[in-house]
């Protein structure tokens, strides 16, 4: 990896009883977020990744963000009537 650069693996899921994705990452500790979608929890994640890594580089540095989405559903199959 190129001097400067970072990666970090942020894990999104769909919570079913607060209606929001979560997400957090090992790679950022103290990451945790939520929001309504996943493009909206997608779009806040910039400004919380600069403000919790604020200080780890006087120089600065990117950091390349891989954001793994899971979504679990239950579904019913009503049996067919003949």
């Amino acid at each position: 990896m190129e001097a400067g650069r970072r990666y970090a693996l942020v894990r999104a899921t769909w919570d079913d009883e607060a209606d929001v994705w979560v997400a957090e990452s090992p790679d950022i500790p103290g990451l945790v977020i939520e929001a309504p979608t996943l493009d909206a929890l997608v779009a806040k994640l910039p400004g919380l990744i600069e403000d919790l890594l604020e200080g780890d580089d006087n120089d600065g540095f990117e950091i390349s963000i891989e954001v793994v989405a899971s979504l679990s559903q239950r579904i019913e199959i009503r049996a067919h009537r003949t």
